[in-house]
């Protein structure tokens, strides 16, 4: 396994918190790699919200998650962009990816089964249409473009399992 590049002491850089990461990508491997540590950490009741802009890797790492939380490399990870949530029984339990793109915002969330979803485990593309019902003890990723085929990874949360991620 590719070791990640994350920055040490985070918690002496201004506004960052001691449950605060910062992580390298230098290629897609990274990315992937990054998805199989939090897929090994990660526990039914969960919520991972993946930012970013279009194109930075939410997609990516969403289907390398849910790869590892199956055992299975060529699991086929269709985008939920057109039917906003996949489900998946993984060996971790099960996986709802929920790509909320098209909405306009909460009030279409409850039909897609948002409460239902609590129960597994719950990726979120563009969580910003949660408003309201977005958890505060999810673990946030926000993905940058960083160059090219570079990407930064930006964590917060999960106080107790962050530091584990490397």
């Amino acid at each position: 396994m590719r070791r990640l590049s994350a920055t040490p002491a985070l918690g002496q850089i201004a506004g960052m918190s001691a449950a605060t990461r910062l992580i390298e990508l230098p290629r897609l491997a990274a990315t992937e790699a990054l998805a199989a540590a939090v897929a090994a950490l990660a526990r039914s009741g969960d919520v991972i919200l993946l930012e970013g802009p279009l194109g930075a890797g939410k997609s990516a790492f969403a289907r390398a998650f849910l790869r590892a939380a199956s055992g299975d490399p060529a699991l086929d990870v269709p985008s939920p962009t057109f039917t906003l949530v996949q489900s998946y029984d993984t060996q971790i339990g099960t996986v709802h990816h929920f790509d909320l793109w098209r909405l306009d915002g909460p009030a279409g969330i409850a039909e897609l089964g948002w409460q239902e979803a609590r129960d597994g485990i719950t990726l979120v593309e563009w969580p910003d249409r949660l408003g309201p019902l977005r958890p505060d003890d999810a673990l946030r990723i926000t993905l940058d473009i960083n160059g090219e085929e570079t990407r930064r990874a930006l964590l917060s949360g999960w106080a107790d399992r962050l530091e584990r991620i490397v």
